[in-house]
């Protein structure tokens, strides 16, 4: 019913617009315990074979809901009702920014994919930690997406991841940095080897300082190379990190069914959904083969049960999904949870 009838309807209104109306019906449907509950029924499907342990984290399936989705985390308490065992609040800064000018999200029906230049738009770390401590995530997975605000010049980024690192360790259950989005300006320089060591070692102090420190993962760009990917694989091993997400939007637009004068005009932007299927799959495949004992989560081009399974197979424990939940509807993550037993 969803392909059908209801998204012809939402993909006549501004994407962005639908997504703060989608909030608002969900908030308000899943809000009701007895009405959640019946929705869960139909969109949750559990089995043994689906529970992982992972970060030493117990995920009653594999299946997550990708960071920029529920930025402000306004509705963790609620996605499990839709199947999800795991979701990725963020990416949240320190402080609240507006992100970039509207319009800045857009759909291309023809090839499933989505482009967005938001730009971290979100509420700021203290909403976010206070907004956390006041839900019952019950058996949810929750993670932090972290950034820097877009005014924080790189030399100072380390304060900002910092700030949000301390202010949400005690709400969320392992943490993402984020140095991979295209759309903050010079986000992606912080990728390079000197820096996001430097980076990531700063952290990773930090959280063994704790008395119990949590899962610290690193999430990059499809568009590395491989000799980039190479020193990506040494600089968790520098660090010690847990794991990594594979893959953030990428800047590439072949190939691509929308016809190209549309493409041109939306402008700058990350893309994500199908046509990143086949280069998500071949980075994890790649860094699956040259570090077969580092953790990976898959996203990016999710778009059918088939999809996650390829992505597992090719050596991610996880997977997550954004734009597919976008195009598939609210019972995505359980019908990937159906095909993957």
């Amino acid at each position: 019913m969803y392909k059908l009838l209801i998204r012809p309807l939402l993909f006549l209104i501004d994407p962005e617009r639908v997504h703060h109306l989608s909030f608002t019906f969900l908030k308000l449907i899943l809000g009701f315990k007895p009405l959640a509950r019946l929705i869960g029924t139909f969109f949750t499907y559990q089995h043994p074979s689906l529970e992982r342990e992972l970060f030493g984290l117990h995920f009653k399936n594999p299946v997550g809901l990708a960071a920029g989705f529920d930025k402000d985390a306004k509705l963790v308490d609620k996605w499990g009702y839709l199947g999800f065992g795991f979701v990725e609040v963020g990416t949240v800064t320190p402080r609240p920014q507006a992100g970039n000018p509207k319009k800045r999200l857009f759909r291309l029906p023809k090839d499933k994919a989505l482009i967005n230049r938001m730009g971290f738009n979100n509420g700021g770390v203290e909403v976010v930690a206070e907004r956390l401590r006041k839900m019952k995530k019950g058996d949810l997975i929750v993670g932090a997406n972290i950034g820097k605000n877009k005014d924080t010049p790189n030399e100072k980024a380390t304060e900002d991841y910092v700030i949000c690192f301390e202010k949400l360790f005690e709400y969320v259950d392992y943490f993402v940095v984020n140095v991979s989005s295209p759309n903050t300006p010079g986000l992606r320089e912080l990728q390079e080897k000197g820096p996001l060591t430097q980076l990531l070692l700063s952290l990773q102090d930090i959280n063994q300082a704790k008395p119990e420190p949590k899962p610290l993962l690193l999430k990059v760009a499809p568009d590395l190379t491989d000799s980039q990917l190479d020193d990506i694989i040494e600089v968790c091993a520098t660090a010690r990190l847990d794991g990594l997400i594979l893959n953030n939007t990428t800047i590439a637009r072949e190939p691509l069914a929308t016809v190209a004068s549309k493409v041109e005009a939306i402008g700058n932007g990350g893309l994500s959904g199908g046509p990143l299927t086949a280069r998500a799959q071949e980075v994890t495949s790649y860094v699956a083969e040259r570090s077969p004992e580092l953790p990976l989560i898959g996203v990016g081009g999710i778009m059918r049960p088939q999809d996650a399974a390829e992505r597992l197979e090719a050596g991610a424990s996880l997977v997550q999904v954004y734009t597919g939940f976008v195009y598939e509807g609210p019972g995505f993550a359980g019908r990937i949870c159906r095909g993957l037993v």
